[in-house]
């Protein structure tokens, strides 16, 4: 089955562009030309999203914001912003890439492709391992502590796999960064803190064990 691509730009010149070349390439496409109508376009399922942060109304870090929570696939978002700070923010808001405008289409192409196949990898692995009260099944991408559901953002839970999957072995926040972000992240590592405090809390309203341990000076490992 073709993979489904939402493309999200008020900037219809770059819609027309793209949306010809992943049609092109065998995408189901589906586009939309502001925030309301991107929020509409969710139910189709995408496999991954194209979001323009710049738009009037709802931009594209409300958006990511507002649909990260109930939608997994990667979302890269098109900007003409460079800023380091403008990054940063767009990654804890759950944002997987920056294209920066103007692009390459087969460069685009490229990374679309590389997102694509990474998701795959995760979906192919059907593992289910327990930690104490804790289970994980990896291919639902599901928590439970004492049977209580635990919720985690994509990128929280991607690095709770990471941890999780490597017991033991201990990650600096760059490492940490460069799995779960990809080589292509152009962020900041100290992102690493705060998504490992939140999940901290959250498993800590079920449990007192501490599943993410600090290896002062070096980074974090799993704490099983």
């Amino acid at each position: 089955m073709n993979k489904k691509i939402l493309l999200v730009d008020d900037e219809k010149g770059i819609i027309s562009m793209m949306k010809n070349y992943f049609e092109m390439a065998n995408y189901q496409v589906y586009v939309a030309y502001d925030g309301k109508e991107a929020l509409d376009k969710i139910a189709c399922q995408p496999d991954i999203i194209l979001l323009d942060i710049n738009m009037p109304g709802m931009d594209g870090l409300t958006i990511c914001q507002h649909i990260r929570a109930h939608i997994t696939c990667p979302i890269l978002f098109l900007t003409a912003r460079i800023e380091t700070s403008d990054k940063i923010k767009g990654f804890s808001v759950g944002a997987d890439d920056y294209i920066v405008k103007p692009f390459d289409l087969d460069e685009l192409g490229a990374r679309v492709k590389a997102h694509l196949r990474r998701e795959a990898r995760k979906q192919n692995q059907s593992t289910l391992r327990f930690f104490g009260e804790m289970s994980v099944d990896y291919s639902k991408r599901e928590i439970t502590i004492s049977q209580n559901p635990v919720t985690l953002s994509k990128k929280e839970f991607d690095i709770l796999e990471l941890l999780s999957m490597n017991t033991g072995q201990v990650f600096d926040r760059e490492r940490i960064y460069e799995q779960v972000w990809g080589l292509e992240g152009d962020g900041n590592s100290d992102t690493i803190m705060e998504h490992v405090r939140k999940i901290r809390a959250k498993f800590a309203t079920y449990s007192l064990h501490n599943y993410i341990e600090t290896v002062w000076g070096v980074g974090y490992k799993w704490n099983g």
